[in-house]
Formats: C-alpha cells, structure tokens, sequence
C-alpha cells in the first residue's frame, strides 16, 4: 500500500536518488546520492576520464534551425545550442551512478537526513566568473530568484518546492524547502548554472547573442547568426583540477554548424564542414557510409551501448482536444501505425519498438503485474475506466502488421474501435458521433520526420479521417508547442535511470495546464497523479523501480501516444582524430572527456585539403 504521505498533491521537480542516513544530526559531505551509491567520492578522477589526455584540437558537430539568444533560461528567443558550456553548476552528476552529484561550485552541502526541508551549499572560496570575480552565495540566490520568477514554465515547477532562499555568508547559501517530503529538491538545486548577479540584474531578459557572465570552462567564441556557435576553452578557468574535470574539457574550440535539415547535415559531415556526428537515421548507419573517406580509412563508426531507458519517441495525441477523450480513438490511432513495414522498408530492420516509457532498462514494466506491483495497483483500480483498468492488468504488446505495407490487420481493428466510440461514415469520410468531420493535424519543423510521417498519414485517410501535416518553421513550431496548438506532433521523452518529481512535469495534471511544461499529451488522471507523487517519494532503490513501472503500466494502458521506434546505445560516426578512454560511462557517451589525436588530426586535415 502506498503511504498517505507518499499521496499528497506535491507535483515537483527533477531525478535523484537517496541513500537513508541514520544519523540524527546535520551532515557535512561532498557528495550526494539518492538511492545511488557515492562510489567516487575519494576517487582522484572519474573512471571514465583520462587525467593525462593531452588538449587542443577542435570538436565540431551539428545542430538544426536557428537561434536568435544566447540565454536558454527565459521565455522568449530561440537560443544557441551549447550554452551550458560557459557556466558552472554547484554540482555535477556522475556518468556511472543513478544519480550521484559530486562538487563543482560548490565544495560540500550540509544537511540533515531526518530533516529534508533544507540544504545548505558551501561555495567553493576559489571558484571565479570569467572576469576574475568570485562566485558568491549572492550570485546562487539572483539565479534561482530570476529563474523562478522568469524562467520557463516547466522549469519553475522543477524547482516549485523551493520556499526560500537564505544568504548565511558570502560562501553559504541556504535553500528551503516547503516541506521534507522531496528529497529530490536537495540534488535538484545543484544542477542548475550560476550566473554572475551583476549579469542577471542588466541582462537576464535581453535577447540577445551576449551571453551572461559565468563560471565555466568556455567562453562564447565567433558566432555567425543562424549558421555556426563556437566555444573557446578558457585557459584560466578556476575549475580545472577539479576531480570531476581532471580529463575532461580537453578541446580548445567546441564549434556547432546550423543546417535546415539532416541530408544537407549529412553531406557536410562527409566534406569535414564537421567532424562528430550522432546517427540517428537507419539508412545513412546502413548503407551512408561507403563515401571515399571511409574507404581511406578516416571515418570511424561505433555503437556505444547505454544503461539508461530508450528516450520514448512517440506520435502525441492532444488530450486537451475533444477527438482523443475516447480511448477506444487512441486505440485506434496506436493500431493504424505500421512500425513493421516502417522498420523494413525506411529503418533497414534497425530499429525497436518501444514497448515501454523505459524500454530497455531494468524500470521497464514487462510480462503481467507482480505481487509487490498488484498492491500497489488494487487500491487504484477502481479509479481507472474499463479499457485502462484491463490493459494494466494484462501482459503489454503494441499491435504488429505482417510488414507488407497494406496493414489491413491494424486498420480493421481500428475501424472497429472507431465505430464502436460512435464514429461513423458518410460518403467514405469519417464522422466523429457530433456530426462534426473527423480531422487530424499533424504539426511538425524541419524535413526529418516527414517520411516517418506521411505513411501514417495515409493510413488515417484510409481510415476515413481528414489528415494533413503541416510543417511550419521554428519560431513558430516552439511557440504552437508552448501553447498546446496541435493535434498530434512528435514528442521526445527522455529518462534517467532514477526518475522521481520531474515525472509530474510530464504526465500530471497540473502540468497539463501550465504553457511550455512538459505534458504535451494534456494527460489529467487521478491514479496517474498518484503514482507520480509516490514515486517523488520513493525512499529506495526498490520503490524506485516499483513505483515506475507501476507507472509504465498505467501510461501505456492509457494509449496517449503512437510509440514510434528506437534504438538501444547510440550509433556515432566520426573523422579518426577523436578519442576516448576504453571503458566509456555506462549511461552517457561522454563526448566531454573525449580528447583530439593531434597528429591523426593532421591527417584529416591534409586529407580534406586534397
């Protein structure tokens, strides 16, 4: 049974994970975990990290649109990507561990395991602003205070739970909370950038391409508007002995390249326009890469394996528009979409179907409920509607189509869901039970997703819907997205392997109701909202697991999303002057303690002059 504390309507913030502490008293640490252990808290560097990895060289990689700010934390601009090069946060996470943070800005946290409604952070006395000046707690308190008052809508309810912010001295900063019940919040705080309060009070607001003043190892190098960010690594950056930065931070320039869309992107990674590329396209990972610098043996191409949940990329139906309240509709969207097909004929057989909100970690929900799961469950059942309560209780598999492209299967099916929800047809078209025609936007920016899209789009006219996509550019592609305008669009959602209060940013039904939170579904379920505060609440490793995958079944059985398809680990390609350790982290690429082979770079380089 869930405990009444663990129920209370507190909808807050970010991934962590606890350790119990059966200490009465404040503690003094320079580490925290929770339900993670500490295990690098005397190590002299990361294991993941290379201390004598030589610096220099450039990393250069892709991005997509355009950007017209260089601050990422307020509501209006697009902004640069990369921004979170230039600033330091209070703590750093770990590669290795569910969610550890161990010192950056600040040195060590006090705080008091029986008592969670507050943690102090000590500024590290040698930590310094790109001018010289220090980092003091004045600065930590005119972040949090900007960000909280005019930050985004999804960020302020990341970090909701915070009451109050007290400046003890000039190096201890005080942050308390509304009550002891998240102790996500303690680590929450830490992950956020610090910027100078001089900065803040001038410029927060500004759009602008000046950056504000911060603390971390890059400074804002050329930027040319809408085509290409570069990152300076600052030779007097004070952090750089830190045992979280010994091997890391070893390029001289980090420079991003804008492109409209990913086949131009491709072509300018084959002529070196930039040298480090995720793949995310099956196709170019299976046959793209015969060009003539692979042949020289210039490019290399490696599949870096990752212990965190598959980002959940999905079709997301907009509950807050009147055609998706039917489930038995969601149904039948789910069951038009032919992933067999798709992975064949565009996917080269490559990619999952994502059978989970945390495929392919041990958080994903498999097989029927357990027993530990159906006491959590029973009490909650009640609550759900019919086809929901079913689904939960039932061993979870998306729907299949024989790969032949016609999905006769799926669309009979959904037809029937559809008439059964007391849609009907009149001359060959779609008619939902208020007369009113069936019709189905899809919102969408860029050229990627189309041919993901458009097949599907044709299984909804054969189904009788009037089904269009529209493409629109950026600014306003982000501005529908703030504003919940859309039918369906493609959403992303990302996990950790230590979820907790962040989870009511995207499915609670408070979020749903906030402009630019995370719940692009619009989901609004009691059982769901439950769940999410039982699992901000999990004081172990165990709740942790059991309340997210309580959670897995109650989203999936709820069909508010067409799961798409994904891909354990990450497929890299990149020119061979990049390298890395042996042993890379277990849930990140790393990309950060990567180095540059200066004489391999010289090879590319005459290679490219050619």
């Amino acid at each position: 049974m869930i405990k009444n504390a663990m129920l209370k309507a507190v909808l807050l913030t970010i991934t962590i994970s606890w350790i119990p502490v059966s200490i009465a008293v404040p503690i003094t640490t320079t580490a925290l975990g929770h339900n993670s252990p500490t295990e690098y808290i005397d190590a002299p560097y990361m294991p993941y990290a290379n201390p004598d990895a030589p610096t220099g060289g450039t990393l250069s990689l892709d991005a997509r649109g355009t950007f017209n700010a260089a601050n990422k934390w307020m509501t209006t601009g697009v902004a640069m990507i990369g921004t979170d090069y230039l600033y330091d946060t209070l703590m750093t996470g770990s590669l290795n561990e569910a969610f550890t943070m161990y010192p950056q800005l600040a040195s060590k946290v006090t705080y008091d395991p029986d008592d969670t409604s507050w943690i102090i952070y000590h500024i590290n006395p040698a930590a310094r602003f790109w001018d010289g000046s220090a980092v003091t707690s004045h600065d930590v308190k005119a972040t949090y205070d900007a960000i909280l008052n005019k930050g985004p809508m999804y960020i302020r309810s990341y970090l909701g739970d915070i009451k109050d912010i007290e400046i003890i001295d000039k190096r201890r900063v005080k942050f308390v909370f509304a009550s002891d019940d998240n102790k996500e919040i303690l680590l929450t705080v830490g992950q956020f950038p610090i910027f100078a309060k001089s900065s803040i009070d001038a410029d927060f607001e500004k759009i602008s391409l000046t950056p504000l003043m911060g603390s971390g190892p890059y400074k804002l190098g050329r930027v040319d508007a809408g085509r290409s960010v570069s990152y300076i690594r600052d030779p007097n950056y004070w952090g750089r002995d830190l045992m979280v930065n010994r091997g890391r931070y070893n390029f001289d320039m980090i420079k991003f390249v804008y492109y409209q869309s990913d086949e131009i992107a491709f072509e300018g990674f084959k002529s070196g326009q930039y040298r480090f590329r995720p793949e995310n396209k099956a196709s170019n990972w299976a046959t793209g890469y015969n060009f003539p610098a692979v042949k020289a043996g210039l490019i290399n191409k490696e599949s870096i394996s990752s212990e965190n949940p598959v980002p959940m990329q999905a079709l997301v139906m907009n509950m807050r528009r009147p055609l998706f309240q039917d489930i038995r509709v969601r149904q039948a969207l789910t069951a038009a979409y032919d992933f067999e097909w798709m992975n064949k004929t565009l996917f080269h057989g490559q990619y999952e179907r994502l059978q989970s909100f945390f495929h392919g970690s041990e958080l994903a929900a498999t097989g029927t409920p357990s027993a530990t799961e159906m006491q959590v469950l029973t009490p909650l059942l009640s609550k759900l509607e019919p086809i929901q309560r079913q689904a939960v209780l039932a061993e979870w598999q998306l729907p299949t189509s024989d790969g032949s492209g016609f999905n006769r299967k799926g669309l009979l099916k959904a037809r029937q869901l559809l008439l059964d929800a007391g849609f009907y047809y009149d001359d060959m078209q779609l008619y939902q039970p208020d007369g009113k025609q069936a019709q189905i936007e899809i919102l969408m920016t860029g050229e990627t997703m189309g041919r993901v899209l458009l097949p599907y789009i044709r299984n909804l006219k054969r189904l009788g819907f009037d089904a269009t996509l529209r493409q629109v550019d950026g600014p306003q592609y982000y501005e529908r997205m703030r504003r919940f305008d859309y039918d369906m669009v493609v959403d992303v959602f990302a996990q950790s392997l230590s979820p907790g209060a962040e989870q009511a940013a995207f499915w609670g039904s408070a979020a749903a109701d906030q402009p630019g939170n995370r719940n692009t579904v619009g989901i609004k379920n009691t059982v769901i909202d439950e769940m999410t505060v039982a699992l901000a609440n999990a004081e172990n490793r165990d709740e942790i697991i059991l309340y997210t995958q309580v959670l897995d079944r109650l989203l999936r059985a709820g069909h508010y999303l067409v799961p798409l398809y994904g891909k354990s680990g990450t497929n890299v390609a990149y020119w061979d002057q990049y390298r890395h350790t042996k042993k890379l982290p277990t849930n990140a690429v790393g990309i950060d303690y990567w180095w540059v082979d200066k004489e391999a770079e010289t090879r590319v380089n005459q290679y490219l002059k050619q």
